[in-house]
């Protein structure tokens, strides 16, 4: 493995988890998003690109079709793939369908759908037991794994981690998370064919989501969320890089796959 840069550069593919926080969303370089943490845990910087609802296909999709990505990946020294959260979600209609609304016209016709399928979903969640998904499991394995693929192929030393999907107590799907599980298992049995590090999202931050301490949406993470996700993160990519678990995150939980 080449040596890494004097300030490691953590290179993050991520959804709105990577930059929403207790109230709203915020800029990338907000210093309390989880990547900025890890990255300050190991000494670096992080960047980040990231999308609202990003699941592993739209990660690919930023993999293929952005050049500004690929000019970061010249200079990473880690990547983590830390989207399959959303994946996870129910999807009462199509994903086509659901995110095509916003091209309706005109935009009053927009305003009525849009509003009136928020106020539907949590009813179809419920009625349909979390099922059909935003991404079966077995797509989000595909997608991470042509990642991890790709990225091999052109970084053959660069290391590359994943993370299983979090937790929700969101009312507005219901409070139902029927597929998380069988992604989580399905992702955990890949990483370990595929040696991918893989933290255990959930173990970092059940307690935080589901003891009601994050964003009131019941999905996204309060502050202290995004510290101990980011702590344990650094704690997995640490000894990859070359150096020690930092001091602050022993015995943070983030134990992985």
């Amino acid at each position: 493995m080449a040596e890494p840069a004097s300030i490691p550069r953590v290179l993050v593919l991520g959804d709105s988890l990577s930059f929403h926080g207790p109230n709203s969303g915020h800029p990338s370089d907000e210093p309390r998003l989880w990547p900025n943490v890890c990255a300050r845990e190991l000494g670096g910087e992080a960047v980040l690109f990231a999308g609202f609802g990003w699941t592993a296909r739209d990660a690919w999709w930023a993999l293929i079709g952005d050049p500004r990505l690929w000019a970061e990946l010249h200079l990473a020294d880690v990547v983590v793939l830390a989207v399959g959260s959303m994946d996870t979600l129910p999807s009462p209609l199509p994903t086509y369908l659901r995110t095509g609304l916003r091209y309706l016209r005109p935009d009053g016709l927009r305003r009525v759908a849009r509003n009136g399928y928020r106020a539907v979903q949590p009813l179809l969640a419920r009625v349909t037991r979390g099922r059909p998904a935003v991404l079966p499991a077995r797509l989000t394995e595909r997608y991470l794994d042509t990642s991890v693929g790709a990225l091999r192929v052109l970084r053959p030393e660069l290391p590359v981690f994943g993370w299983l999907p979090s937790v929700h107590r969101s009312a507005s799907y219901g409070r139902v998370h029927t597929e998380r599980a069988v992604t989580h298992a399905r992702l955990a049995a890949w990483a370990a064919r595929t040696d991918v590090p893989m933290l255990d999202l959930p173990s970092v931050i059940s307690e935080h989501v589901l003891g009601g301490h994050g964003n009131p949406d019941g999905m996204h993470w309060g502050w202290d969320g995004h510290a101990a996700v980011g702590r344990a993160m650094a704690e997995r990519i640490a000894p990859l890089l070359g150096g020690a678990a930092p001091s602050s995150v022993a015995q943070q939980g983030g134990s992985g796959t």
